[in-house]
């Protein structure tokens, strides 16, 4: 039994872990790539991304560096980096909503491609496992309980964050109800007042040329 919930958890850190953003992508001289996460607020987040050497028996060119920088939903700077082929960020969101990661290269005569891997992740998935095994000098069973608990309260509070979503979208739903109401009742109303006003004044028209 003790067993089977562990190897449950597993699979469900594994099915979270494979949420996590790591890709990796081509990066072209004089051209940007911007990759955006969403992320609630009061959140850890942290970033690797590094240059994948096209030859490893030989060390990286200086012609295959980049320059990086992350911002926040309102734009305000969170970490920048120019020609570099590795480095990290880390931070807590102070805000919700989508945070930006711009990668862009000088541009070079013939053109550069260079690949970038770039893993990105968020919430519990930020979390460095092995060194809370290491620092707490606990075992197998006990690492994944932590991992479980901290995935269960991640789960719920996304359940509250997405049922504030939909209270929101069902408030904005009957407001623009209401309104959509009034402008068809306002709408109405307009017509029939100017189809009431032109048989009024073809009435007057008629009776002054005495044709009715």
């Amino acid at each position: 039994m003790i067993l089977r919930s562990v190897i449950m958890v597993v699979v469900v850190v594994g099915i979270l872990s494979s949420a996590s953003q790591a890709l990796r992508f081509e990066l072209q001289s004089g051209h940007t790539k911007c990759i955006s996460e969403d992320i609630k607020s009061n959140s850890m987040t942290v970033g690797k991304y590094h240059v994948v050497n096209p030859n490893e028996a030989y060390p990286l060119p200086d012609s295959l560096k980049f320059a990086v920088r992350v911002t926040s939903p309102q734009g305000n700077s969170l970490h920048t980096a120019e020609k570099v082929e590795t480095g990290q960020f880390a931070f807590t969101a102070a805000e919700e909503g989508d945070y930006m990661a711009c990668f862009w290269a000088e541009d070079h005569s013939p053109q550069i491609i260079m690949t970038v891997d770039f893993d990105w992740r968020s919430g519990v998935q930020a979390k460095d496992w092995s060194n809370v095994a290491k620092k707490g000098q606990v075992d197998v069973m006990e690492l994944e309980l932590k991992k479980l608990y901290d995935t269960v309260t991640s789960i719920h509070e996304e359940m509250f964050y997405l049922r504030e979503r939909e209270e929101e979208m069902q408030a904005l739903n009957q407001a623009t109800t209401s309104k959509m109401f009034w402008l068809s009742f306002l709408s109405l109303f307009l017509c029939l007042s100017v189809a009431g006003i032109q048989f009024w004044h073809l009435k007057t028209f008629f009776e002054k040329k005495k044709l009715i």
